[in-house]
């Protein structure tokens, strides 16, 4: 599929602002984060909610008409593109309460910690439907699995944690349970994603020329030659080619910067205050290019049965 930038900065920002409401709201709920910080509470939902915004907004620009956006939330019952939009949107209101509680009242516990529970819930469903869109889609293999949803939120929850981390360390409100918990996630995450690369390395295809055209009972079927001359919309949009030497540098670019470099300064920012703000900037910075190089891959090793009649 064709990797659109506008597709891949959407995932990747709103996964990450919704992981750190998430864990904002669960923080807050079980008094994990200081109520009585309205400075850090104010920046770090803020932030969230312009890492979500962005995204939201730069989804619309893969649409034909994004002035029709709006439209698509009225199919929920049999959309989980409609599903999503309106995860997203409810969203804000209870994200809104907790930031009330937590700025203007220094509270996050009562009503204003319900507010919390029920905006880390609905992050967890936005970023679930958001999978979903992807994993509903039974034409494309690579994308029809449980791994899809899994690492998603998976991922999601990682970068919110770690860009959780850096900003401990920014306010002086640092946590080591926190921090370890970031660990756990960046090796959770690592795990899933090559369970998912493996998956779809292995997994036998689904359909075939053979099985397309219903002539594979007499052998091996070729195109003679091929539909179109040139490029068109569908070879450009669904059957996307990426070269194998390529997409290996590719995945190691994200193994590294996503997983491995992450999980090392995040240890450094534990066992050593000095250099604590620097080590989780940097982290916060490599994430960012490894999980934007792992969500361009997604796309672009992803294949759409209908790339089988232009013999791809």
């Amino acid at each position: 599929m064709h990797p659109a930038f506008s597709v891949i900065f959407f995932t990747t920002m709103s996964g990450a602002g919704y992981g750190l409401l998430a864990l904002l709201g669960l923080g807050g709920y079980f008094q994990m984060l200081p109520a009585d910080n309205a400075l850090f509470g104010g920046v770090a939902i803020g932030l969230a909610l312009v890492l979500v915004t962005a995204g939201l907004l730069s989804s619309t620009f893969h649409l034909g008409h994004p002035e029709r956006a709006w439209r698509a939330m009225s199919q929920w019952r049999t959309s989980w593109l409609s599903r999503e939009g309106l995860c997203a949107v409810l969203t804000y209101l209870p994200a809104l309460a907790m930031a009330w509680g937590w700025v203007m009242e220094k509270e996050l516990s009562g009503y204003f910690g319900v507010m919390g529970l029920i905006t880390a819930a609905l992050s967890l469903l936005t970023i679930f439907t958001t999978s979903m869109i992807y994993a509903s889609l039974k034409p494309i293999q690579a994308w029809h699995n449980g791994w899809v949803p899994a690492a998603y939120v998976v991922l999601g929850l990682m970068t919110g944690l770690v860009l959780l981390t850096a900003l401990m360390a920014w306010f002086g409100v640092w946590t080591d349970s926190i921090v370890l918990a970031a660990l756990f996630a960046v090796v959770l995450a690592a795990m899933v994603k090559l369970f998912y690369w493996q998956s779809i390395f292995n997994q036998e295809p689904k359909s075939t020329i053979e099985s397309a055209t219903g002539l594979g009972q007499y052998g091996k079927v070729s195109q003679v030659q091929s539909p179109h001359s040139h490029e068109n919309y569908l070879l450009k949009e669904m059957g996307f080619q990426i070269g194998r030497k390529h997409a290996r540098k590719l995945r190691r670019i994200a193994i590294i910067n996503a997983f491995v470099l992450p999980l090392l300064l995040l240890l450094v920012a534990l066992v050593d205050a000095d250099f604590r703000t620097l080590a989780v900037s940097l982290a916060v910075l490599t994430m960012a290019l490894g999980v934007i190089t792992e969500r361009w891959l997604f796309f672009a090793e992803a294949k759409h049965t209908v790339a089988l009649y232009y013999g791809r």
